[in-house]
Order: C-alpha cells, then sequence, then structure tokens
C-alpha cells in the first residue's frame, strides 16, 4: 500500500541500533508505507523480527483512511502479542475523500474490533489542507472526538501548524479521557498546557533534530505517566540516521536520546513508556 501523499519512501532503510536493555512499545507506525505489502507477508514479519530484536517488541499500527484502517485491524489480528491498530481518517484524507461520511461508518464499524485501541490519527493539518477545507476538516476532528468517547477509546492526534486549533476544539467539545499528541510538535509553552490538561505527549525522531531544541526542552517537562514513545516510521528517522527509511526498531535510538535529555536511566525509561502503551492502548496480549 503506497503512501497516500507520494512521498520518497525509496530509501535505505536506517541500520539496526543496539538493543534496549528491556522490551518496550512503539506507539505509532505504519508498516504498510514501510513494507508496501499486504498485512501478512515476510516483509511485515521481517520489520516485526528486526524491532524484537533490540527489544521493541509490540507495535501500534496507525490508521488513516477506511482502506488503511481496515489493513491495520488485520495486521493487529494476525500478531496477537505484538501489534494493536488505531482507526481513522487522516486531517488530510478527510476532506478530500469522495464520500466523508461513508468513510466515517466504515471506521466506526472497524472501532468495534477488539484489537482497534484508539481512534487516529486524526486532528488538524494547516501544512497541506489548503483553508476553504479547514472547515471540513474540524468537522473530522469533531466527529473522531466524539467517537472516541463512544467507545471509552484513546484519541490519536495529528498536529501540524495548527496548536492554537487543536488545543481550542478539544475544549470546545471535550477531550477522552486519553489524548494522545503523536508526534508532538509544540514549544515548551505547548508542552506545559498539554501536561496541565492531562494529555499525552508522544515524541518521536524529531526532538533528536539538530533543528528542534524546543522539543528537547519539552521532553524534559512531561511526567513519566504522560509520556511516550514513536517512530511514525517510515518518517522521521533519528540522528544520525535522518533522511533514512525509518522502521520500529529505531525506538532504541530514540529513547536512549529522551533519557539523555531527562537525565534519567535507560531502562527505567523504557520501562516506564512500555508500562504507559499498555495503560493506554491495553494489553497487546
Amino acid at each position: 500500500m503506497a503512501d497516500r501523499h507520494n512521498r520518497d519512501i525509496e530509501r535505505e532503510q536506517a541500520p539496526l541500533p543496539a538493543p534496549l536493555p528491556v522490551p518496550t512499545v512503539d506507539s505509532h507506525a505504519h508498516l504498510e508505507i514501510v513494507t508496501n505489502d499486504v498485512a501478512v507477508s515476510d516483509a511485515v514479519r521481517t520489520v516485526l523480527d528486526d524491532a524484537k530484536s533490540v527489544n521493541i517488541d509490540r507495535i501500534v499500527q496507525v490508521g488513516y483512511s477506511a482502506e488503511q484502517s481496515q489493513w491495520c485491524v488485520d495486521l493487529a489480528n494476525n500478531y496477537p502479542g505484538r501489534v494493536l491498530a488505531t482507526v481513522a481518517l487522516h486531517p488530510n484524507e478527510a476532506p478530500i475523500v469522495e464520500d466523508m461520511e461513508h468513510d466515517w461508518a466504515i471506521i466506526e464499524k472497524l472501532a468495534q474490533e477488539p484489537r482497534v485501541r484508539a481512534i487516529g490519527e486524526t486532528g488538524l493539518d494547516y501544512f497541506r489542507t489548503p483553508p476553504e477545507l479547514q472547515q471540513r476538516q474540524q468537522e473530522s476532528f469533531k466527529w473522531h472526538i466524539e467517537l472516541a468517547k463512544k467507545t471509552k477509546k484513546a484519541l490519536v492526534i495529528h498536529d501540524r501548524d495548527s496548536h492554537e486549533d487543536v488545543l481550542s476544539v478539544l475544549l470546545e467539545v471535550g477531550a477522552p479521557e486519553k489524548t494522545v499528541f503523536h508526534c508532538f510538535s509544540g514549544d515548551v509553552a505547548m508542552a506545559k498546557i498539554c501536561i496541565e490538561r492531562g494529555y499525552i505527549l508522544s515524541f518521536a525522531g524529531t526532538m533528536t533534530f539538530k533543528s528542534a531544541p524546543e522539543l528537547r526542552e519539552a521532553v524534559k517537562l512531561v511526567p513519566h505517566d504522560q509520556l511516550l514513545v514513536e517512530t511514525d516510521s517510515p518518517f522521521l528517522a533519528p540522528a544520525p540516521h535522518r533522511g533514512a527509511l525509518n522502521t520500529p526498531a529505531q525506538i532504541a535510538n530514540i529513547v536512549r536520546a529522551m533519557a539523555a535529555e531527562r537525565g534519567e536511566d535507560v531502562a527505567q525509561l523504557a520501562t516506564a513508556l512500555s508500562i504507559n502503551a499498555e495503560r493506554i492502548f491495553g494489553s497487546f496480549a
């Protein structure tokens, strides 16, 4: 299944890092783009096995369209103990699909699957969506928020160049109990707001980029129980492999970078991140 925006994913894969001392979780990945294959395939198994070899033994496979959300469910159903799924229309998908309400119905049905543990990624993206489509995007965001509350599942938010409006919508309609900011991209001030409101902040390889000092300051502030780690693979490979094809195995490098910034032991942080993922998304068994 190709990338929805036809971005360049023909890249050399980042090399496998040294294993973490204890197992932990990649809380946000897109393996269908990493492999461009069906959910039950040798390519997918290789990615999962590579991750497990460095102690990334569980993965949350994240949805962004009606068709691809079904792929997520298929993957999770075929890998009990290793993969959970989320389902949604991505904020860049929602305003341009032929029949948004039809796709919502598919997402709502998939949300009932037992291995679907969150609604997302949804949210707002003013980088790729022109102003004339942003109202439709906000409508979809609100619909997904209500679905998360109705199903009592976590909400996974995509927020790009839209911080103020995302926070405003969450206040307007009421955030679900478990609200995750995927690939947190805000500054210290926004992190403080999110922490105060009880939101969960998930950090990706972007926090290792030289251009992201605000993220490194923000990650230091987040309490253990509001912190997640993710790859957003195949995108955003961490330094020193920025630009390579990212895979869940790179969580090992991100956790080490996160521990260094926070002045914490790698094993203790990895354990806390694992506990958080299972508290937010439930057991992988």
